[in-house]
């Protein structure tokens, strides 16, 4: 989500290949060079793809050549998404030729935002098949994996002029709507609240499935809803 102050990520850890075999990973990764930038990835899709595309974008961080393009040496954030884009294209691809035929089954997507020194914060959603687009006026946020539950609250309550507190207090209840119809997300939930221009990781940690503000959240906005409801006038059936 992009605001006035920065950015604002979270991601929830569950992945599962059917109701009996239920995992937790986290799907939120950094690059960090304090002082000069900071790129965070999310990701969603087939498990193996996305981990073999993290595990790579990380390898080639720490190689001592420019074999292998690096996001800590991209020139600026289009440069990044470019190769996040290419490295997941690349991955897809190479599961295709190797075993499977079904192209859909190793798809995944990447949100990437952050900023490089001499440039703006950018926020971009990477598709399967390497293009990507940039976050606006128009569509300030971007969501992967199960959105169509916790959609309509974000594109109601969405303020560019939130604070981050705000901001995290309309994630949670998204998140809350979407866990509470859909099995295949879960707690716990990862964050990162980036300030612009501070070029370096901000606020971040885990929201675990005992924690009191989410709770709290979850409860409070239950009972708001059938508050909200009962405070609708009844269908008149004559």
């Amino acid at each position: 989500m992009v605001l006035d102050r920065g950015l604002v990520f979270m991601s929830d850890t569950r992945t599962n290949a059917g109701l009996d075999n239920i995992s937790t990973f986290r799907k939120m990764t950094h690059w960090e060079v304090p002082g000069e930038r900071i790129l965070t990835v999310m990701t969603a899709g087939n498990l193996a793809t996305t981990q073999a595309v993290i595990s790579l974008l990380d390898e080639r961080t720490k190689a001592p050549d420019d074999r292998e393009p690096s996001l800590l040496k991209a020139p600026s954030m289009f440069q990044a998404a470019r190769i996040v884009a290419d490295t997941l294209k690349d991955v897809i691809a190479k599961h295709n030729k190797n075993g499977q035929q079904a192209a859909s089954a190793f798809n995944a997507t990447i949100i990437l935002g952050g900023q490089i020194k001499g440039g703006p914060t950018r926020l971009f959603l990477v598709y399967p098949e390497g293009n990507f687009i940039e976050a606006g006026e128009d569509t300030p946020f971007f969501q992967i994996g199960e959105m169509k539950y916790g959609r309509p609250i974000l594109v109601r309550a969405y303020e560019p002029g939130m604070s981050f507190e705000e901001a995290m207090r309309l994630l949670l209840v998204s998140f809350d709507s979407t866990l509470k119809a859909n099995l295949t997300v879960g707690l716990p939930f990862d964050y990162h609240l980036y300030s612009d221009g501070s070029h370096e990781l901000g606020k971040n940690g885990r929201i675990g499935v005992d924690d009191a503000y989410f709770q709290t959240v979850s409860q409070g906005w239950g009972d708001a809803l059938k508050t909200a409801l009962d405070s609708l006038p009844t269908f008149d059936l004559d």
